[in-house]
């Protein structure tokens, strides 16, 4: 059986498919890539997990429905160099989790029901979801809190497993975290996506948990911690993970350190290099990409570091300019610098107009599509967030909106309401005519 149908299984769920009505009647098409919009993400996040495999299947470009999930899923391919020319959309997995009351879980399981509603990849490029948490916050993990009490998750435990927020514990006897990634991936790939996680570098935001005694600081001085970082990292790689998002990248190595905002010290340049090049090595897959955050003129710098690409070096909201760096940038393909729709530490308040032309600016900005620079965007590009939330927000708290204490009313409340499908809408309509370049 495969892990897909494992995991139906242990969810009381027969293994039979059948088309999803729901999904035809929401789907908007490019050629034969097919996904959904138009729509909220409380309707896709309210549905099963049987529901949406249901609605991949009626999606899928396949010649024929799959009555049963397939058992060999391939990530797309577009060879070992995708990297460079990707849409990276970040998931915060921990903000769309089931809450109950003041518990959260279950985020993994949320990040496989929106996936039906991100187009695939296009022929020219691929998509690749970028998933917010994966390792346990150090504080108040599985937990929320009071809408502005800190609870971030830029500060990671390793040597522990795996957050309380995304993983389904209640399922563990049946379907192992580590399978859930797995099914994950198999889901995402079905949908024509890549997949990958942020990570974070700054030593005084990493713990190493310790039995029986207090959570020791990460010390990139000591060769334990050094080498846990790696096993870590290639441990999801090899559950069909293809990217990993590096936070406070561009200061690897002590760089431009009067901007830094992370905690505690870096990795040198040297150990970086060492520990990208051992997670490819060690994975042995050659297809990974490496981002970093941000990104400088410097390309080389980044590119002899084993990165494939940088966040916000071009100007978004020109599309001349972002066309000129296009041509300049068209025959590099090691490492190029990207196009940033928002990022991580967005605070809100930009509008809808801009976002558009910031996401029309980065899927057209070129003359031929093979010469497409990357592009990074957040869960809010797609859909977009209530009025009094940002994404920096749900970044550092982990903040429920029900007002009746399920996780519905937690969905229907942090995104809005018919702006936002109006909004959904529209970016569906430039990645229709973008998909089939």
């Amino acid at each position: 059986m495969n892990l897909t149908n494992k995991l139906l299984t242990a969810l009381n769920e027969i293994t039979i498919l059948t088309p999803d009505s729901w999904s035809l009647e929401h789907k908007f098409e490019s050629g034969r890539k097919r996904w959904l919009a138009n729509i909220l993400p409380s309707e896709l996040l309210s549905r099963s997990i049987k529901q949406t495999v249901e609605s991949l299947v009626t999606l899928c470009e396949c010649e024929q429905f799959y009555q049963t999930f397939p058992d060999v899923i391939e990530t797309p391919d577009y060879g070992d160099k995708w990297g460079v020319r990707a849409n990276y959309i970040e998931i915060n997995n921990r903000a769309i989790a089931e809450m109950y009351n003041d518990q959260t879980k279950n985020g993994l399981f949320s990040a496989i029901k929106i996936l039906p509603a991100i187009p695939p990849s296009a022929k020219s490029w691929a998509n690749c979801i970028i998933l917010s948490q994966i390792f346990p916050n150090i504080y108040g993990d599985g937990y929320n809190k009071a809408p502005n009490e800190e609870n971030s998750i830029y500060g990671i435990k390793l040597d522990i497993g795996y957050s309380k927020n995304i993983i389904n514990f209640d399922i563990n006897d049946k379907i192992t975290p580590n399978e859930q990634f797995q099914i994950f991936n198999d889901i995402a790939h079905f949908h024509g996506l890549k997949t990958g996680f942020r990570t974070v570098i700054s030593a005084d935001q990493i713990k190493v948990a310790a039995d029986y005694k207090d959570d020791v600081t990460f010390d990139w001085n000591n060769p334990e911690h050094l080498e846990l970082f790696i096993k870590e990292h290639v441990k999801l790689i090899n559950l069909g993970f293809e990217a990993i998002f590096i936070d406070s990248a561009k200061h690897i190595g002590g760089y431009d350190m009067e901007n830094y905002t992370g905690v505690g010290a870096l990795p040198s340049y040297e150990q970086m290099q060492y520990i990208l090049h051992e997670i490819r090595s060690r994975s042995g897959k050659t297809t990974i990409s490496f981002v970093g955050e941000k990104s400088t003129g410097d390309f080389k710098r980044y590119e002899n570091l084993g990165l494939t690409s940088g966040t916000a070096f071009i100007e978004p909201d020109n599309y001349d300019e972002v066309k000129h760096w296009s041509e300049k940038l068209k025959y590099e393909q090691n490492y190029t610098p990207g196009i940033e729709v928002s990022n991580d530490n967005d605070e809100g308040g930009r509008s809808y107009e801009a976002r558009l032309n910031r996401i029309n600016n980065s899927l057209f900005g070129y003359e031929y599509p093979s010469d497409k620079l990357p592009s990074f965007m957040q869960m809010e590009d797609l859909f977009p967030l209530r009025y009094d939330t940002n994404t920096h927000h749900l970044m550092m708290c982990n903040p429920s909106y029900s007002t009746d204490g399920t996780p519905l009313s937690h969905w229907e409340n942090l995104f809005t309401k018919d702006d936002g499908r109006e909004y959904n809408r529209k970016v569906a309509d430039l990645f229709i005519y973008a998909l089939n370049l």
